[in-house]
């Protein structure tokens, strides 16, 4: 028996269980290894309605899609469209922020690498109509900038809706039909869906938020369409996917012949372009859209995906032929995460998944003043306290979307973990999120809290 086929057996015989372990109401995976793929699923798609998830279901896979928006951005630089260096207004001379001299030199690449540098966690809804990301750009120009284009890394969903509309302006067509005639039809894919009108088509899943007495249905199925580029709608199966996946292992060549990408394109979005303060759960570094873990025995490519109650992953392990998918509805993903796809990994090739992080057993008591005080974005305001006894906290309050989807306000205990940054004593959903103090002001207080995103003190 092969190496696959064995995965394939593990993973059908022991997935239910680690749905049920780990509270996710469904599931659907994929792996590819040498050429070939095999998937499968469990679980249900719907605890509403019951019914059962199979490896044709189609699941949101949120943020992945900002890897899609990056290969139509390159291959407008493969036709001599775009120079990534050249500032984006020379494609989008209506682009605007609130900081004008960093709205006229901010580049496509620092779009791409998440170094633009302004606020980035925008969800505006501007309706369903083809002009939803044009007005959705022009209502950027209070945005505010957190630092010089640049200068460090912090994750912006708002600049991957600017590429989005670039690809509009430079193709002449909305970007999901962009999406669809220069990748999603070149690849040959069957269960692909750009908005929802197109999922209902296919056996779709239904994201499950924490409710009173456990996971249940999410109040929406999507975000808006104006954030679309940056993830807010695109839905698939698992091994679509992982076509996808196969023309970026493949140097941009489909498994038909068709060149995609350019010779040479693909490795340029998969090197490393700027490192990433550390945070366990987002990659080490970063590419032209892709993430990178790097590891001594092998590095490791991809993105996540989370959108409301529906998570998904992909990782890729550049010349050993491997890539795994896995789409979720719900529950403890980050956890299903390690067991599925870091199984897959150490079965299938030298290297592993890094560890996550975890609190100290015994935490160093410190003095925090040079953190206390309130971090403030467009969607969440974290307040950082520290009590006489020396115990800090964090408190986080949504605002705007997050706040109307009902997200209750969280206050977590942290705990020193290595320089400049704390850990919270309680996991969420698996995880135990670093938070990393960087920069200093004119006090000597720091300047930013870094949670996979700089968000500037107030």
């Amino acid at each position: 028996m092969s190496k696959l086929i064995s995965t394939k057996t593990w993973l059908d015989r022991e997935l239910p269980d680690l749905l049920s372990k780990h509270g996710v109401p469904g599931a659907a995976w994929a792996v590819l290894h040498d050429g070939e793929v095999v998937d499968g699923a469990a679980g249900l798609l719907n605890l509403s309605t019951g019914v059962e998830a199979t490896p044709d279901s189609v699941f949101q896979i949120g943020s992945i899609t900002k890897l899609w928006t990056s290969t139509l951005v390159m291959q407008l630089v493969d036709e001599g469209l775009v120079d990534l260096d050249e500032p984006v207004r020379t494609y989008l001379p209506e682009f605007r922020i609130a900081d004008e001299s960093a709205a006229a030199v901010i580049t496509t690449r620092q779009l791409l690498n998440h170094t633009a540098g302004f606020e980035g966690d925008i969800f505006t809804d501007t309706g369903v109509g083809d002009d939803c990301l044009e007005k959705y750009v022009a209502l950027l120009a209070d945005v505010p900038q957190l630092f010089t284009p640049g200068e460090q890394f912090s994750y912006n969903n708002a600049g991957f809706c600017v590429l989005g509309r670039l690809v509009e302006v430079l193709r002449d067509k909305p970007f999901d039909v962009a999406l669809r005639e220069h990748v999603i039809a070149p690849l040959g894919l069957t269960h692909t869906a750009t908005s929802p009108y197109e999922a209902i088509t296919f056996r779709a899943a239904m994201g499950h938020v924490e409710g009173a007495s456990g996971y249940e249905p999410a109040p929406v199925w999507a975000m808006a369409r104006s954030n679309a580029p940056a993830g807010s709608m695109l839905s698939m199966r698992p091994r679509d996917l992982l076509a996808f996946a196969q023309m970026q292992l493949a140097d941009g060549e489909a498994s038909d012949g068709t060149q995609v990408l350019a010779p040479g394109t693909a490795a340029a979005m998969q090197a490393r372009a700027v490192g990433v303060p550390y945070t366990g759960i987002m990659g080490t570094s970063w590419g032209l859209g892709f993430e990178r873990f790097d590891v001594d025995a092998g590095d490791i490519i991809g993105h996540d995906g989370s959108t409301i109650g529906q998570n998904a992953f992909l990782r890729m392990v550049p010349g050993t032929g491997l890539a795994v998918a896995l789409l979720t509805n719900g529950g403890d993903v980050m956890s299903l995460y390690y067991d599925v796809v870091g199984r897959v990994i150490d079965e299938l090739t030298a290297t592993s998944l890094p560890e996550l992080p975890v609190p100290p057993s015994d935490p160093e008591r410190i003095d925090a003043s040079r953190y206390v005080g309130t971090y403030s974005a467009d969607v969440m305001d974290l307040v950082v306290s520290q009590e006489d006894d020396g115990r800090i906290w964090v408190d986080l309050v949504m605002k705007g979307m997050f706040a109307d989807m009902g997200e209750e306000p969280e206050r977590l205990e942290l705990v020193a973990f290595g320089h400049d940054s704390l850990i919270p004593l309680k996991a969420d959903r698996g995880m135990h999120l670093p938070h990393t103090f960087l920069g200093e002001d004119q006090h000597g207080n720091a300047q930013y809290l870094f949670i996979g995103r700089a968000i500037r003190r107030a």
